[in-house]
């Protein structure tokens, strides 16, 4: 039973999808990373208090992404939402510092989910998480996204390829990115847009020969990631997303095909608009370089690979 003063900080990190070829289906989590905390009050209801990314934008009650997460784990725990109904005179202080730019296809909204579950967890198992709530995290977060590519790695951390058996399932394979892949992320300043929209220009039907090409280089994806970075312009070649939402960010397109045209092995990060550049280490100085010389309004994060996903910070 939860008694004022219980109290969670998790910290979940941010996350690029995709990477060219694996559509849907791999991620990459990166060293950005989001922090939430709940605490069990003595006063009925619940309080939202958010700062960072956002925090002008994002509504301060309990239809707050992180808010409806958290409400999930704690009924899937058997815990009752604490909201002041009836005689019960515990609240909930749920407070929330964002760190990922929003709709720019860093994954926001799966960290959110991905953190709000893990609070929800974390303060009914008494502060921890286990392997087997890290994967109640990943089914739930992964299921309510529709694909799981974002949530597992930000649940996970590192590089993941993820799947779904049945709509209820979540599988998730964890693999260790090679020391010599540095991402980049390049965020134009003054662009925004939401996955759905990106999503709504896709075709219903992809032709057989792009289907093969993309097959093969998905494969070849993990093993540059993993073994060869020497390989990664080839395996970051996309023929069944990218080029059909060319429309909805040409700008982040023109980068990509710029970058791509240099050796670099740039690609949209996830739904877009921000582009994400897996640069060999040795290189990623002239890659910022470049980027920089362009005079464009683009801002250049250099967050590293995030080791470690959904994590706790402190009770």
């Amino acid at each position: 039973m939860l008694a004022p003063g219980d109290r969670v900080v998790v910290s979940v990190p941010a996350s690029s999808a995709n990477l060219g070829p694996g559509f849907d289906t791999v991620g990459l989590g990166l060293g950005l990373r989001e922090t939430y905390a709940v605490e069990v009050t003595s006063a009925p209801g619940l309080v939202v208090e958010l700062a960072g990314e956002g925090a002008d934008e994002l509504p301060a009650d309990e239809t707050h992404l992180v808010a409806r997460a958290l409400r999930t784990a704690l009924e899937v725990c058997g815990v009752p939402w604490v909201d002041g109904v009836g005689d019960d005179s515990r609240g909930l202080r749920l407070t929330c510092r964002n760190a990922i730019p929003m709709s720019a296809g860093l994954g926001s909204s799966a960290a959110a989910l991905v953190g709000g579950l893990g609070l929800g967890f974390a303060l009914a198992r008494g502060g921890e998480l286990t392997e087997d709530d890290l994967t109640l995290v990943n089914t739930h977060a992964g299921i309510a996204e529709g694909h799981p590519d974002n949530s597992s790695a930000s649940v996970y951390g590192g590089l993941t390829v993820s799947w779904m058996p049945s709509p209820a399932t979540v599988r998730t394979a964890r693999l260790t990115v090679h020391p010599g892949v540095e991402p980049l992320v390049l965020l134009p300043t003054s662009t925004r847009l939401s996955t759905s929209i990106a999503r709504g220009v896709l075709p219903d039907f992809v032709p057989r020969a792009d289907v093969i090409q993309q097959a093969g280089r998905a494969a070849l994806l993990s093993h540059a990631l993993t073994a060869d970075p020497t390989m990664l312009l080839d395996a970051t070649q996309d023929w069944i997303h990218q080029e059909q939402r060319r429309g909805v960010y040409p700008e982040s397109m023109g980068v990509v095909d710029e970058l791509r045209s240099l050796g670099h092995a740039a690609t949209m990060s996830g739904a877009g608009p921000a582009v994400l550049v897996l640069a060999r280490a040795e290189v990623a100085d002239v890659v910022v370089t470049e980027v920089r010389s362009w005079g464009r309004t683009w801002r250049v994060l250099r967050p590293g690979v995030a080791a470690q996903g959904l994590r706790v910070e402190s009770v």
